[in-house]
C-alpha cells in the first residue's frame, strides 16, 4: 500500500452489520462499549438520524455521529456530546456508509432521530 493512500475503513457487509461504539462522543445517547445494529440500505439518510460514516479525510476511520444537512455530495455530521469535536467541525464532510437502527447491548432499545 502506498503512503500516498490510507487504508480505508472496513466496508459495512450485508444489510444489517453490528458495530460496537467507542469513544464518549455521542453520549448520553451513545457510550463507549454499546453495540449497535446499522442497516445499509433501506429510506434515504434524514437530518437528525445516527448514522456510520467515514469522514473524507479520514478514510480509514469509521464513525458513528448523527447526521445534520446533507452537504457537497456527503453529510455535515456531529456527535451528541458538545464536548468532544471529533466529528465534521474538525473532519469536514463525510459519506454515509448506513443508519443506525437501533442498540442491543448492553441496554437494548431503539437509538431515537432527533430534530435538529
Amino acid at each position: 500500500m502506498s503512503a500516498d493512500h490510507p487504508p480505508e475503513a472496513p466496508p459495512l457487509r450485508g444489510p444489517l452489520t453490528a458495530v460496537l461504539v467507542t469513544g464518549p462522543s455521542m453520549a448520553p445517547t451513545l457510550r463507549h462499549g454499546d453495540a449497535v445494529l446499522v442497516r445499509r440500505g433501506g429510506r434515504p439518510i434524514r437530518p437528525g438520524d445516527v448514522v456510520v460514516a467515514v469522514f473524507r479525510t479520514r478514510p480509514d476511520l469509521l464513525v458513528v455521529k448523527r447526521a445534520v444537512r446533507p452537504q457537497d455530495g456527503g453529510w455535515w455530521l456531529r456527535g451528541d456530546n458538545d464536548l468532544v469535536t471529533d466529528d465534521s467541525r474538525a473532519y469536514g464532510v463525510a459519506d454515509v456508509r448506513g443508519r443506525v437502527l437501533a442498540r442491543y447491548w448492553p441496554r437494548p432499545g431503539r437509538v431515537p432521530r432527533r430534530p435538529l
